[in-house]
């Protein structure tokens, strides 16, 4: 924190220009701060970026995602995250010897291991905690995942809830998607819904995988058939909390796998 000494004149400063040199100053602190915090996130996830990704795609088409939205309402924030890892960078655990001595990947097990990595990762510590105090006692949530060393092992099967606000609907190979937005055990229709997908893409030939973060919010509520967009700074919020789970987890994968 920075401090600032008084000046030897403060006594002949009146009570209101003391009262804005104290505003002045704070909230050119935070300012400096926000700015500083700002800079280091962009930085350390300058490596995501974001596609085009709207109501066209093929995604809101599928079967888990007409189950969950039967209505058919927009979506009020929907984005779609990527970063790119050449195999190389990849430990050689990940790795599959195809013809000719080129290397591919186990697309099943990098899938896993990031969606693994996307909870049990720092990004998510903070609102790990937060719901954990409001909601690990109540009745109900015994068999929902909570802790770092769970994150770490489960297997995500269809069903499997974590920390009451998530609940994994759809598990392949290649993607593991979770109902987010209120508990699981509110199995109706919400105010607030959405499917979070955690996606891996793989490319033989340029040696490269991707990894996906994809989110669709939806008031899939009878009300929601004309929901206008969430305030851009909502959504600018949350790309920058995607941005945040897609670095913990692709690192934490590299780091720790």
């Amino acid at each position: 924190m920075n401090t600032i000494s008084l000046p030897p004149q403060i006594k002949r400063i009146s009570g209101s220009k003391r009262f804005l040199g104290i505003v002045v100053g704070i909230a050119g602190g935070l300012g400096a701060n926000v700015l500083l915090a700002s800079s280091v996130s962009t930085f350390y996830t300058r490596n995501t970026k974001f596609l085009p990704y709207d109501t066209s795609s093929p995604d809101l088409a599928t079967n888990t995602f007409r189950a969950h939205n039967p209505a058919g309402n927009p979506p009020t924030c929907i984005d779609h995250a990527v970063k790119t890892v050449p195999y190389g960078k990849l430990p050689e655990k990940y790795w599959v010897k195809g013809s000719e001595g080129k290397i591919s990947v186990d697309e099943k097990r990098l899938t896993m291991d990031f969606c693994r990595g996307v909870w049990s990762g720092v990004a998510f510590r903070v609102q790990r905690r937060i719901l954990e105090r409001m909601f690990r006692a109540l009745p109900g949530r015994e068999k929902h995942l909570w802790d770092v060393k769970q994150f770490e092992k489960s297997d995500y099967e269809v069903g499997t809830g974590i920390v009451d606000h998530f609940e994994v609907v759809e598990h392949t190979d290649d993607k593991i998607v979770v109902r987010c937005g209120d508990s699981p055990l509110i199995t109706d229709h919400r105010p607030n819904d959405g499917l979070f997908s955690m996606e891996v893409s793989k490319d033989d030939e340029a040696q490269m995988a991707t990894f996906h973060l994809k989110s669709i919010f939806v008031n899939t509520t009878p009300e929601g058939k004309d929901s206008e967009p969430q305030p851009w700074i909502l959504q600018f919020a949350h790309r920058w909390y995607t941005k945040l789970w897609m670095e913990s987890a692709t690192r934490k994968l590299i780091k720790e796998a």
